[in-house]
């Protein structure tokens, strides 16, 4: 499993998930950030310091926060 950022951080891209993430799987995308899941180790750290509350675990999206999951494959599909 990984972590997913969901549409809070559309626009905001706050940017302390960058500095914790101890795999470096965070990248920035044209409107947000985005975690590549076949890298994310599952370790929280981002989570715990999205000042917008914009991190999930993969197993805890909602119907409506599956296409952030589908967005940030797409984007690292594209890498």
């Amino acid at each position: 499993m990984a972590f997913v950022i969901t549409s809070p951080c559309k626009d905001e891209k706050a940017a302390e998930c960058l500095t914790v993430c101890p795999v470096d799987c965070i990248a920035e995308g044209p409107d947000q950030f985005f975690i590549d899941p076949d890298i994310c180790i599952d370790c929280g750290a981002c989570k715990a310091v999205c000042p917008v509350d914009a991190i999930e675990e993969e197993y805890d999206l909602t119907p409506e926060q599956e296409v952030d999951l589908e967005r940030a494959e797409a984007f690292f599909a594209n890498q």
